[in-house]
């Protein structure tokens, strides 16, 4: 009768650790995601930096003579200068500005790795529409004869075989702990408020 139990745990325990591990590298792909977004962000910053300075030696090279010599002949050489100054001086600060919103979005919102691993947990890893199916076979297994175990020579060393088991429920153990821990703090902080 160990046979088929130690089989259906370990197949619940591998169908725990799979959501686990899918949880986890969904939480590790959305934090490879946000970097990617935030080094973006920089490199768009920093290219509208250069557009800046591009703008201001583009627009002194060709308009600024143009323009002092109008404003010059209308109006006189003090407000030629200052004409052409303040030409400058506003497109660089609206590509400054454009720079500055681009680096002030917000990071994106997703949930955190203790979440996704706590849905992970208590999700079931059957459908609704397996459930049947899989109390049948569950049914099925626990009501056949048990066989024989052979027990065959391994190259490997010995206890190598249970290793991955023992690790498993090691992590396991951990994690319900976990979770259990912070499920406990979170209560006393609600009943706090």
């Amino acid at each position: 009768m160990p046979g088929p139990s130690s089989g259906l745990l370990r197949a619940g325990i591998a169908l725990k650790l799979n959501q686990i591990k899918r949880a986890t590298q969904s939480y590790l792909r959305d934090r490879t995601d946000q970097a990617t977004g935030t080094v973006t962000s920089y490199a768009i910053a920093a290219g509208l930096f250069a557009a800046a300075g591009v703008f201001l030696t583009a627009a002194l090279l060709v308009g600024a003579a143009a323009l002092f010599r109008w404003v010059e002949i209308n109006y006189g050489q003090f407000w030629a200068f200052g004409a052409v100054g303040g030409l400058l001086a506003i497109i660089a600060c609206i590509c400054a500005a454009v720079a500055a919103i681009k680096l002030k979005r917000p990071p994106p919102q997703f949930p955190s790795l203790t979440s996704r691993l706590r849905v992970a947990i208590k999700a079931s890893p059957v459908k609704p529409d397996q459930i049947e199916a899989v109390r049948d076979t569950a049914a099925a297994i626990l009501q056949a004869p048990a066989a024989p175990v052979e027990h065959r020579r391994r190259r490997n060393r010995p206890g190598h075989s249970n290793r991955n088991a023992n690790i498993g429920l090691i992590l396991m153990a951990s994690l319900l702990g976990y979770a259990a821990v912070r499920r406990r703090q979170q209560q006393a902080r609600h009943a706090r408020i």
